[in-house]
């Protein structure tokens, strides 16, 4: 980073800088990456009890059909997504992404339908270009507004719990449960979901009242603070793709293993399969399968294997099948864990592969994912 970087700012900042926060740039964002406590604290409190992340750099857009119609506004994201949005009940949430012309993917996102819109959430990386590719394809027949809130997220077995004090209801939801509710007597849209692996919410509230709702989480005993780099290894165990890292426009949604989130409804046979960017690659793979699949890995000895290694079938290096897109300590799987792409005929678990690693050839074995049982609330 350079002095000529003009960083952003979320509306916690000065609160980070308080709680004694290590900031560094991320996204175009000044973001905290860990506190006082450390990465391996701060992972393993959120495993047991509740952690607090800033996520306000994310992009929060609402999308609102021009006839005032939910159907119409649905109909015209799903041109854009191989999701099942008209389906999307009141109240609910989708995950989604964008594709490309290619079948490559542009983004990943949050979709929730929230009375007569769309709630989108988009990553920071993307914002801007998200905006764009909304405004551009189906800006003719939505409203697209970005909105200026921040946005937290409270993950960990004891979130319900905390959150509970503050409005009961909140219990009786669900994974993927989106809803309006009142906290310390503050608008907030709360979502039953998170990149942990771990039961939690998501929170959009009002800038002005992001640091005093915030604070106030903080002073429960079970909340700490939770920086990106605890953020990266719990999204890492959950087996959870960082774009950017495990996709990009150069990987189909098959190829990511993300099939699931494409509906019946969208796939060959359905009542609106196809109409998306990519639409014939990715059915065609679903029916077909694909050339790649991403995959977990796990090293046999202690050494973390990191993005970029390459994996080969052989210790000698002569035969490149891909390469590692995460990797790192994983501290509740108490071992180094990893992701990435290998030909389908290698991802078989219990496969062994080899890691360059400083010029030496590391073994690990393809382990199903996700690395920790996820504890969401079906």
């Amino acid at each position: 980073m350079t002095e000529t970087v003009d960083l952003r700012k979320t509306p916690l900042h000065e609160l980070h800088l308080s709680l004694g926060a290590r900031m560094v740039p991320f996204a175009g964002y000044e973001m905290p990456v860990q506190y006082p406590a450390g990465v391996m604290k701060e992972h393993l409190h959120t495993r047991s009890q509740a952690g607090l992340f800033d996520v306000s750099h994310m992009g929060q857009v609402i999308v609102r059909a021009k006839s005032g119609r939910y159907e119409d506004a649905a109909l015209a994201l799903e041109s854009l997504v191989p999701v099942d949005i008209l389906g999307l009940s009141q109240g609910r949430q989708r995950y989604g992404f964008f594709t490309d012309d290619q079948g490559g993917i542009l983004d990943d996102l949050m979709i929730a339908h929230v009375n007569d819109h769309l709630f989108v959430v988009v990553n920071a990386s993307c914002k801007t270009a998200d905006v764009e590719h909304l405004e551009q394809h189906i800006g003719d027949v939505c409203e697209i507004k970005i909105l200026d809130r921040a946005l937290i997220a409270l993950q960990g077995p004891r979130a319900v719990f905390v959150l509970a004090e503050l409005w009961a209801d909140i219990a009786a939801m669900k994974f993927m449960d989106v809803a309006q509710c009142r906290l310390h007597d503050v608008a907030c849209l709360v979502s039953r979901s998170g990149y942990t692996g771990e039961d939690g919410f998501e929170i959009s509230i009002p800038v002005h009242k992001a640091t005093e709702i915030v604070s106030l989480l903080l002073e429960h005993p079970d909340v700490s603070p939770i920086g990106l780099g605890a953020r990266d290894s719990l999204r890492l165990e959950a087996g959870l793709c960082l774009y950017g890292n495990d996709i990009d426009t150069a990987t189909s949604p098959i190829e990511a293993g993300l099939e699931w989130a494409i509906q019946k409804t969208r796939r060959t046979g359905g009542t609106r399969a196809g109409g998306f960017p990519g639409a014939e690659r990715i059915l065609n793979e679903l029916s077909n399968g694909a050339s790649r699949r991403r995959i977990g890995l796990k090293p046999e000895g202690k050494a973390p294997v990191r993005s970029h290694a390459k994996l080969y079938a052989d210790m000698e290096g002569s035969t490149l099948l891909g390469e590692v897109t995460s990797g790192g300590f994983g501290p509740s799987a108490e071992s180094p864990v990893a992701m990435g792409y290998l030909p389908t005929e290698f991802s078989k678990p219990g496969t062994q592969v080899f890691a360059e690693v400083r010029g030496k050839y590391l073994p690990l074995v393809v382990t199903a994912l996700p690395f920790v049982t996820q504890t969401y609330k079906r």
